[in-house]
């Protein structure tokens, strides 16, 4: 059996449960969710280059710097604390 062809189905859950916490107003649960989205992120461009889906990878990877941004963004701004 190939094992790797069956990772979209974890890739395509670790994305949706990412999804669902990125939603929560809890900034913790908002950053376990933008790493679960850089995992599916990393899920996805291995499943991906085994099929040989490589728009998947570019997406994924695109994506991934936006996960990177979003997470980034989530931090509070030091400036913006230390003026208040």
């Amino acid at each position: 059996m190939d094992y790797l062809h069956q990772l979209q189905w974890p890739a395509m859950v670790v994305t949706v449960i990412a999804a669902w916490l990125i939603g929560s107003q809890s900034k913790r649960k908002r950053k376990i969710g933008f790493w679960c989205f850089l995992f599916s992120n990393v899920l996805w461009v291995v499943w991906g280059w085994h099929d040989q889906a490589y728009a998947l990878v570019v997406l994924q990877i695109a994506l991934a710097f936006l996960n990177i941004r979003g997470a980034y963004k989530n931090e509070p701004d030091s400036t913006a604390s230390a003026k208040a």
